[in-house]
Parts: C-alpha cells; sequence; structure tokens
C-alpha cells in the first residue's frame, strides 16, 4: 500500500502556489500530534499492512524537525510494516538542504523531490521563491555528497518573461527555460518534473492576472516550451514517461506511478486525499479544524462514493497521461459495458486527428496528443 502525508507548512507564500499551507507555525507541534493520532484512527482504511511507498508532500515536509520526523515514523512502524525496499520521498526546498540537515533526512527518506522551479535569479526573485539561483544547484550537489542518488527535481516554464524582465526579448525567454534544462542535465539528477505555470484565481498570480498586472498564461509559449523539454530530456536519455514526469531507467516515481494506475493509497494530514477503489475522501484543509476534529477523535474527512462512470473518467484522466495509457479491459470492467462501442464516435474522431492510438488493447496518446491530454480524456468521458 502507499501513504501520503500533507505537512502543511511553509517559510512563505510563492506566488503561484495554492496547495494548502500556512506560514505560521505556531500550530506545527499539535498538527505533528493529530497527523500521528490520525495514522492510528486510519491505519484499517485499506487492508494491507505493507508500505510500499510513503510521500510526505506540502507545504514544505523539508521543515520537519529530526523531533518532527522521529515522532510521525514511530507513529507510522507502530500501525504499519515498512517494506525494507520501500521508496519514502520528501518534497524538499533548496534552502532546507544544507550540510547539516541532509544527514538527518537521510537517517529518514531515501529520495527528494527538490522544488527548484528555476535556476534564473530574477525569476525566482519574481516568483517569491525562499531560495537563491546558488542555492538551487549547490543543494543538489550536497545532496548527492550525502548519499542521496535518487533525487528527482522540479521546473516551471510557460513563465511571461516579459512581465518582470522588460528588456528581455521573448526569444531571450525561451533562452531561460534552455539554461534551465542545460543545467538541470549538468548535475545529473535522474528524475525531472517539469510543470507549465497554471494561474490559479486564489493566488498573487491569480490576483495579478484579475488586474490586469499579469496576463493569461501564454499557451503557444508553453507548447513551445514543452515541446523543448521533451527533445532535450528524451536525447539525453530520459524517458517521458508521464506528460510531466522524466526519469532515467529505474528511476520512475514510484509513488505518483500507483497514484496514475489507480493504486489504493491513504492520505494523512489537512487536505490529503484517500483512494480505495470504490470510494474516495479527502480532510478538511484547515489546520484548526483538522485538529480539533483528530482530537476528538474524529475523522475530518469526506467520503465521495464513486459510480462506474466516476472511476471510468478518473482513469481516463491519470492513465493516458503515461506512457502505459489505458486499458480497454479495464475501462470496460469499471464501465460494466463495452467502452470501445459506447464511445466509438470519439474514439474514430481522437484517431483520425492523430492525438490518440490504439495498440492491441492499450489506448494510448500520440507525441501530438500529449499536449492536449487532459482535452483528450474529457472528450472521452462517460456522462
Amino acid at each position: 500500500m502507499h501513504l501520503y502525508l500533507h505537512i502543511p507548512f511553509c517559510k512563505q507564500a510563492c506566488h503561484y502556489c495554492d496547495f494548502h499551507f500556512s506560514t505560521s507555525l505556531r500550530q506545527k507541534p499539535a498538527l505533528i500530534d493529530a497527523l500521528c493520532q490520525e495514522i492510528k484512527l486510519q491505519k484499517d482504511y485499506l487492508p494491507g499492512k505493507t508500505l510500499e511507498t510513503i510521500y510526505f508532500g506540502g507545504g514544505t515536509p523539508s521543515l520537519l524537525t529530526e523531533a518532527d520526523l522521529e515522532q510521525i515514523f514511530g507513529a507510522i512502524h507502530q500501525h504499519f510494516t515498512v517494506d525494507p525496499t520501500a521508496e519514502i520521498t520528501l518534497e524538499a526546498n533548496p534552502d532546507d538542504l544544507t550540510p547539516d540537515k541532509l544527514p538527518l533526512l537521510r537517517r529518514y527518506v531515501n529520495r527528494l523531490s527538490i522544488g527548484i522551479q528555476t535556476f534564473d535569479e530574477a525569476t525566482l526573485r519574481w516568483m517569491n521563491r525562499a531560495h537563491t539561483a546558488t542555492e538551487a544547484q549547490t543543494c543538489v550537489q550536497h545532496a548527492q555528497d550525502t548519499g542521496f542518488d535518487n533525487l528527482s527535481v522540479d521546473l516551471i516554464y510557460g513563465i511571461p518573461v516579459l512581465n518582470f524582465q522588460p528588456l528581455l526579448s521573448a526569444g531571450e525567454g525561451e533562452s531561460i527555460w534552455q539554461r534551465d534544462l542545460d543545467t538541470m542535465l549538468s548535475l545529473n539528477v535522474p528524475h525531472l518534473s517539469a510543470y507549465a505555470l497554471t494561474i490559479e484565481p486564489d493566488t498573487a498570480f491569480g490576483r495579478w492576472t484579475t488586474s490586469g498586472k499579469l496576463p493569461a498564461t501564454d499557451e503557444e509559449l508553453a507548447a513551445s516550451q514543452c515541446e523543448q523539454l521533451t527533445r532535450a530530456l528524451t536525447g539525453a536519455g530520459y524517458e517521458h514517461y508521464e506528460i510531466s514526469n522524466f526519469a532515467t531507467p529505474g528511476h520512475y516515481a514510484r509513488h505518483n506511478t500507483a497514484y496514475w494506475q489507480r493504486r489504493p493509497y491513504l492520505g494523512i494530514g489537512p487536505s490529503a486525499h484517500s483512494y480505495n477503489g470504490p470510494s474516495r475522501q479527502y480532510n478538511v484543509a484547515n489546520n484548526a479544524r483538522y485538529v480539533a476534529d483528530i482530537q476528538a477523535g474524529k475523522l475530518p474527512a469526506t467520503v465521495e462514493v464513486l459510480t462506474p462512470a466516476d472511476q471510468v473518467n478518473e482513469y481516463l484522466l491519470t492513465g493516458l497521461r503515461t506512457q502505459w495509457g489505458c486499458s480497454l479491459t479495464e475501462l470496460d470492467i469499471l464501465l460494466h459495458a463495452d467502452f470501445a462501442q459506447r464511445q466509438a464516435r470519439e474514439l474514430a474522431r481522437l484517431y483520425t486527428t492523430n492525438w490518440l492510438e490504439r495498440t492491441g488493447n492499450q489506448l494510448r496518446l500520440t507525441e501530438a496528443g500529449k499536449l492536449f491530454a487532459d482535452r483528450v480524456a474529457a472528450d472521452l468521458f462517460i456522462d
């Protein structure tokens, strides 16, 4: 089984982020206690007791202290068995990955997912990131020196350079992205997650867009840089195994792959989601309410029972993003009907547009279709 823990604390708010977090650490001790109590309350949510992956997300889990990690892992080991080969990932910000902190983290986790976003100093400041361009590079080197050979970095593309660096041309903006890719490749990191900048309403960027200070996402720029990304990474020997993820052989993110392949997982912490097949549940995205409910012995979760159509649509949305695609057999089982027959017209149209292909019993996006993944999935949704 797979375990996710949401650590909802950050030093500061990045201008693009709409994940659940707080910049105040006052509630951290109470919330860590609540996390451990929820692990106990939720220990029977899934039938299995052996953890294949553990993932600390956020927020900024690299803010956790040794005492925090010891307490959380104590609760995990009390109620579950951790497979000796388990992938244990912790999301981290570069400024937290100091030579003093890294050996501590190495005792508890075997994989770091580092939120670099860009190696360009001006862009980091514009995003309101807490780290510098120098820290973005040195943290990777320090982590490797500490023994972390299973590393992932996050980068963001589609950034509207002209809005915060008026002297730069669009071509120079493309050059920043190329330098980011070149720098990432020079660091010999085995995994990259790269995302197009998305402007969410309840963020600084969202408010700037509403006021006219920032234009909407430039989809042409994002598509161009996505193609640039794919050429660079596949040319360097990385496997493009999911729309936003690239890895050298043997370094796929096992935890995230479990999500994409519809494997059950347990989510712990405020805003965390859990999935057991027939239903999904999600915790309240409010730290104080989460802690209060857990202290009262109550699970702060809303349960959503999934219909056959829900299950098919979720599988399409996640599965088509991967190199494996979606199994027509699995779609038939979920739908309790012949999916290909039900969606024959849409499938024929998508084959004709060269966005989708069928190989044996698998539906997969073509290279052209990868630029329209969500649209293709939505076109195949069951009402």
